[in-house]
């Protein structure tokens, strides 16, 4: 199909084009921005009068709930739930039923998730069997299956020496190790701990789970880096004050890490569980505003080189729970671009142009070399590349209304919430993937 997108306001944060162009498709590539060529008849002209035309989202952590919960038709509902909030590619963890740890396992998500003609899955791969923390997988094969990356999602691996190992052997397929540090002996509370957790009765998760793990982290990058930049490893979900000025200490060091937060840790505070709300029950927990404060100002200069949805979607009986029972999590690919835009243009942030470069440039320069040919394109606008692209209404106001998600899981502490701004359309690969 040969698609024109007339009158829109083209935005791209990895080139700083910001002007009003039109946008000509054809063959699932970007033909042209600016005047379309003489020849090119559109079979289909999409209106973008008052809208942004922008990259498509890159989300490096949304879960699908597949394999595991193919009776349930979990990755329709969740792709959809992807393109209609404007994501494009998306990363899933490895922590799926069965886990992902064996070739034929990628090779059936991805073939599913293709079939769908939705947004682009790069699933990451189990770092050990079964996440365990024991035995490392083959990450060769899974490497050729399709994986781009190599983590434990919430699994601890409490063996120093099989960590080492598994930072040395990730780095011969040139990928990065993705881990949320986490002590796995202090971090299994259910919130963080604060003058809120103790009066309230709940278990606490204090800063240290976060920064004892970076220090043994970083500690082991340092001795494995010999002349070169050494290992990569990727931090998801930082969520302190402490873990960010390690982090930021580390990057001025050399060390090669990337790290990225959540929407849930950038707008909300321990504040936020109210009376025991269990739709913010999250991993990590939520933390104090000295913590948000840091991790936004953290995100804005570049020390957080990315913003997730962490969208987990979790069943109404698993939420339905006293706090500290109910399952951690919620639902967030629809509120993604929004909430990144909130962020980025309330007073004091850091502009429209870098609220959007966290959600498509940043995150694909995160992926990097393993995107493979898609590198070139992901989370861009340009000539030749692919059209995976949105085009938003920057006026559009609306209320988020849990049972008017696409997600299965309609856990979220956004419930209520007034936001600006939607996506009308979504395009993958040149393919009308969503229109609202």
């Amino acid at each position: 199909m040969k698609i024109l997108i007339q009158h829109g306001r083209v935005i791209d944060p990895a080139t700083g084009r910001d002007e009003t162009a039109d946008v000509a498709i054809a063959a699932g590539r970007i033909l042209s921005i600016g005047q379309p060529p003489a020849d090119f008849t559109p079979s289909r002209t999409i209106d973008a009068q008052g809208c942004w035309v922008l990259p498509g989202l890159v989300d490096l952590t949304a879960r699908l709930r597949e394999p595991g919960h193919e009776h349930a038709r979990m990755l329709e509902s969740e792709m959809a739930a992807a393109v209609a909030g404007g994501v494009t590619s998306l990363v899933c963890p490895p922590d799926t039923d069965p886990v992902l740890d064996e070739p034929g396992l990628v090779e059936m998500l991805k073939t599913r998730a293709e079939r769908l003609h939705q947004a682009r899955v790069f699933p990451q791969g189990a770092l050990t069997r079964g996440l365990k923390g024991e035995v490392l997988t083959e990450m060769g094969q899974l490497t050729d299956a399709g994986c781009v990356a190599f983590g434990q999602a919430e699994a601890p691996i409490v063996n120093t020496q099989v960590l080492q190992r598994a930072l040395l052997y990730a780095s011969t397929f040139g990928h990065a190790v993705w881990l949320r540090p986490v002590d796995p002996w202090l971090g299994g509370g259910v919130a963080a701990s604060g003058p809120l957790a103790m009066r309230m009765g709940l278990s606490g998760v204090p800063a240290a789970a976060e920064t004892i793990r970076l220090h043994t982290l970083f500690e082991l990058l340092r001795a494995m880096r010999g002349g070169g930049a050494g290992p990569r490893l990727h931090l998801c979900r930082l969520s302190s004050a402490a873990g960010v000025e390690l982090l930021r200490q580390a990057k001025a060091d050399g060390l090669n890490v990337t790290a990225d937060v959540s929407i849930n840790s950038l707008h909300l505070t321990d504040l936020d569980i109210g009376y025991y709300d269990s739709a913010a029950r999250l991993n990590p927990p939520l933390r104090q505003q000295r913590d948000r404060d840091a991790l936004r100002a953290a995100l804005a200069d570049g020390t957080l080189d990315a913003l997730v949805s962490d969208h987990t979607p979790v069943e109404a009986d698993a939420k339905q729970l006293p706090f500290a029972e109910a399952e951690p999590g919620a639902t967030g690919l629809e509120l993604l671009l929004p909430l990144a835009l909130k962020w980025g243009t309330e007073p004091g942030g850091p502009g429209l142009m870098r609220a959007l470069e966290v959600v498509t440039s940043a995150p694909a320069q995160v992926l990097g070399g393993a995107l493979g040919t898609f590198q070139a394109s992901c989370g861009r606008l340009a000539e030749g590349g692919a059209a995976d692209l949105c085009v938003f209404d920057p006026q559009a106001h609306w209320q988020v209304e849990p049972a008017a998600l696409r997600s299965q899981g309609k856990a979220t502490p956004f419930a209520g919430l007034e936001l600006t701004g939607r996506v009308r359309t979504t395009l993958v690969g040149g393919h009308l993937a969503h229109a609202d």
